[in-house]
């Protein structure tokens, strides 16, 4: 009898909280539809990227010691990394390298893993082109430091305003 009782406390207790977390579910739902559509003039206005954000990927030629950790840790196996012995001093000497951003997940283990830092993500987001082959990026472009949203005086920034979580 006594384990009856228990059950059906648990039971209601369980209905009451699961009612609970509907209710404040719907209550996110409706707090979100009194919401105005915000529009913002692309060429002219940029969101400023969160600190987290994974953008393209830029290479340092200087420090990369052709290791291909970065081939190994992608999972498509996507840096091409085409290097030269030299035997004289049995060390490799970089020739070229190349990432194609049309494939790229920018998953970041490349640059995580890398044993010199000489790979980077930056807050550059615009990768677009017509044609697809041109998404391939060699170690000059790779090179090329995006400019930054906010030193750039033709781009009005905006900042985001994301809803802060209780």
């Amino acid at each position: 009898m006594f384990s009856m009782l228990t059950q059906f406390l648990n039971s209601g207790q369980q209905t009451i909280r699961a009612a609970r977390y509907i209710g404040q579910g719907f209550m996110i739902t409706l707090s979100h539809a009194n919401r105005l559509p915000v529009t913002i003039q692309y060429p002219y206005e940029k969101l400023i990227t969160s600190e987290r954000f994974r953008g393209r990927i830029h290479f340092e030629f200087d420090k990369c010691i052709a290791c291909e950790v970065c081939v190994r840790v992608c999972p498509i196996d996507l840096p091409v990394v085409d290097w030269k012995l030299q035997t004289d001093i049995r060390k490799k000497r970089l020739l070229n390298y190349s990432i194609d951003f049309g494939i790229c997940i920018f998953c970041g283990n490349c640059v995580e893993y890398c044993p010199t830092n000489c790979l980077s993500m930056t807050e550059e987001y615009e990768l677009s082109a017509y044609d697809r082959h041109e998404l391939n990026y060699n170690q000059i472009a790779l090179g090329r430091l995006p400019v930054s949203i906010i030193e750039d005086y033709t781009i009005q920034t905006i900042y985001s305003k994301l809803p802060q979580i209780k």
